[in-house]
């Protein structure tokens, strides 16, 4: 029989840097898988130079910009217009339209927006089923940096992959190589500052998305969120979710699986 494997030691260094993180941000870097993220920190870390976390933690204080590359990396800034088209589709044609039956306003959320490519998604197929000025669209982010981007709506090329080219050529304006989104999807989107984790969500939601940001939590993180999310959306309302973040019980949040990816709360 082969004796248990030790689980691996603290390392005292980088649960001292997660401790001062939170102490002074709020930011909860313990409710993260803990391998990867530290495996990217340690990466942006010695990049910089920084021989220790401690260290690094003291710089991030005095730098204001090396704080924003923390943040950059921590949040994992990937993201693309229309990304996984079909999933768009179906929201497209199959979802907003059993929202709109209720024939109020609709209040939607784009949670950890990243960049803004998501949201500005919503925008563009809202405004194509003309109904952009009767919604309300929401979109958070933990990054500053990210925000900032969001709100400047500049782009390179490749972001545009996904996008249809004739939803392109209405909301894009090429200059040189970056492209900008259209000043009407800007001004019906509220950009603001959010800690997922820590800060209270509104309630009354039809539909919010949240992609591509629960696998990099650990699973007690993905529970409080799923029911924060719940909690939030309206009877009838939906959870949109990432192609690698199946909800697996989704009973559990008072949630029932209607199209893949997509979750209705009961």
């Amino acid at each position: 029989m082969l004796p248990e494997r030790e689980a691996p030691a603290a390392d005292p260094d980088y649960t001292g840097f997660i401790h001062n993180v939170n102490k002074s941000t709020g930011i909860d870097l313990s409710q993260y898988k803990e391998a990867q993220m530290k495996r990217r920190l340690t990466t942006l870390r010695t990049k910089n130079g920084y021989h220790s976390f401690s260290d690094f933690f003291a710089a991030m204080l005095k730098d204001k910009q090396l704080f924003y590359e923390f943040l950059d990396r921590m949040t994992i800034n990937v993201s693309e217009f229309w990304r996984n088209p079909n999933r768009w589709e179906v929201l497209r044609d199959h979802i907003l339209p059993e929202l709109q039956g209720s024939g109020k306003r609709l209040k939607l959320w784009s949670a950890a927006c990243s960049t803004g490519e998501e949201p500005y998604t919503l925008a563009m197929i809202l405004s194509d089923k003309k109904i952009l000025s009767q919604s309300g669209i929401l979109a958070t982010d933990i990054d500053d940096g990210a925000l900032s981007k969001a709100q400047n709506g500049l782009y390179l090329e490749r972001s545009l992959k996904d996008v249809p080219k004739g939803v392109a050529a209405r909301y894009f304006t090429p200059e040189g190589h970056i492209f900008k989104v259209s000043e009407d999807l800007k001004k019906h989107i509220d950009f603001r500052k959010q800690n997922l984790l820590l800060d209270k969500f509104d309630t009354g939601f039809d539909l919010i998305i949240c992609r591509n940001v629960m696998i990099y939590f650990t699973e007690e993180a993905k529970d409080k969120l799923y029911h924060k999310f719940s909690a939030s959306l309206r009877p009838g309302g939906y959870l949109f979710v990432g192609s690698t973040e199946q909800i697996f019980t989704p009973s559990k949040y008072g949630f029932e699986s209607t199209e893949t990816f997509f979750y209705r709360k009961k």
